[in-house]
């Protein structure tokens, strides 16, 4: 059996039997690595030595979460409620609840679609925009899985299709491999070629808001009442304001999450706006807030380095290309969920672009599938994964947020949700690309 299959479901059945991703993780890159043919010491070091490969993300993540705690103490996510709450419309206003949920999932689709490519800030604005709504979102009956996906579309959907910010990241490592693996393409077909595989996605987004999550939700409104203390003032709101404007132009300036977030937290404690004797218990609150994510990255990535180390990755892809034969239909399938399964055990799209393109284009073109075609299965491939994987900051970013009192599990509310709603379309819309272009 082939290491990376058995990983990868060791890491999921774990997952979903709620045991912790963290220790998922670990036990499938033990069970990966020894069916590879490493030995437990061989395995134990490539993992270790993995882990340095996601300390930045990791420190990037808890700086971050220090950032959204000390936004929170100004009082500016507090004056975002209350104008919302304002809007909800009065209690037994059912009209007026709707146009409230409507405005607020449109908000979070709009910020989360912005966030790859107008403003290159990726889930960074997850833990600043999200837990101050919560409570708002409790008092319309908002399934947090609904917010899940949407936030999950607008992390993923828009690298896919747009080239700017995150997607011109994308676009260019997928031309780059494809051009080295044998064949050229235009930059400017990239888009044309994703465009129906990301209609996949517009297609589950809409499942999920208007047929699967449509229902209300109750929650325990009483945990979040407990994490909103701060008042507000209006030197407050007005420094947080402009924290959030320096960290942003940093972190676009530096390409570093860590120095933005770092200028932003300096911003509020210099201006008086926090205290400078909570700083330290903010900071370490705010740390506590984003850990998980920070210690699900680290051993991702140390996940991946023990797959690549046992080659079964890339003998996965060769397997599927042998016995592909010279059907274009079971050729696409068979990429595709190749794709869905090296990513959802590496967690990135843009680091599964490497691995497979280097056999895909040679065998898409040996099979006769257009250029235009051929993108769209490297690209599609990639990007399987990519929302539903347990190690994706895709799903890892939406929950830091929506579990912050505890009542959002990152398997069952975050991962399952997405990548029923964006996985299955994306392998039935990106294998009806390869059959259409």
């Amino acid at each position: 059996m082939n290491a990376v299959i058995i990983a990868v479901f060791v890491m999921l059945v774990l997952s979903l039997l709620r045991v912790n991703v963290v220790l998922s993780l670990i036990a499938g890159a033990l069970v990966g690595g020894l069916t590879g043919g490493l030995s437990i010491n061989q395995t134990i070091e490539v993992f270790s030595n993995g882990l340095g490969g996601s300390a930045e993300v990791a420190l990037s993540y808890a700086l971050l979460g220090g950032f959204a705690i000390a936004i929170s103490t100004t009082g500016l996510p507090n004056l975002l409620v209350e104008w919302i709450l304002q809007k909800v419309g009065r209690e037994g206003d059912s009209k007026g609840k709707k146009l409230s949920k409507a405005l607020i999932v449109l908000s979070i689709l709009i910020m989360a679609c912005f966030s790859q490519n107008v403003i290159p800030i990726h889930i960074a604005f997850i833990p600043i925009l999200i837990p101050p709504l919560l409570r708002v979102m409790n008092e319309l009956g908002i399934d947090r899985r609904l917010i899940a996906s949407v936030l999950t579309f607008g992390l993923t959907a828009p690298y896919i299709l747009l080239p700017a910010g995150f997607g011109q990241i994308f676009h260019e490592i997928l031309a780059d491999n494809m051009k080295s693996s044998g064949l050229a393409v235009d930059l400017s077909d990239i888009p044309k070629a994703m465009l129906i595989p990301t209609a996949g996605l517009v297609v589950g987004l809409l499942v999920a808001i208007f047929i699967s999550y449509r229902k209300t939700r109750n929650y325990q409104q009483s945990k979040i009442e407990e994490i909103e203390k701060a008042g507000y003032s209006k030197a407050g709101i007005i420094f947080s304001i402009i924290a959030i404007i320096a960290a942003l132009l940093v972190q676009i300036k530096l390409d570093s999450m860590i120095f933005g977030a770092l200028t932003g937290i300096l911003v509020i404690y210099i201006s008086g706006a926090v205290k400078w004797r909570e700083a330290d218990q903010l900071l370490t609150e705010g740390m506590k807030m984003m850990a998980f994510i920070g210690f699900v990255m680290l051993s991702a990535f140390g996940f991946a380095d023990v797959l690549k180390e046992t080659g079964d990755v890339e003998s996965l892809v060769k397997q599927s290309a042998a016995i592909i034969g010279g059907s274009k239909s079971l050729a696409a399938l068979l990429m595709l969920i190749v794709g869905l399964i090296v990513t959802m055990g590496i967690g990135s799209s843009f680091s599964t672009i490497p691995i497979i393109a280097t056999i895909f284009v040679p065998l898409a073109l040996e099979i006769g599938f257009s250029p235009m075609a051929a993108i769209a299965l490297v690209g599609t491939a990639a990007a399987l994964g990519d929302a539903g994987s347990p190690a994706s900051d895709s799903t890892l970013g939406p929950t830091a947020g929506l579990n912050v009192d505890g009542q959002h599990n990152h398997i069952w509310d975050t991962c399952v949700p997405t990548f029923l709603h964006y996985n299955i379309p994306l392998i039935l819309f990106g294998w009806l690309a390869a059959m259409i272009l």
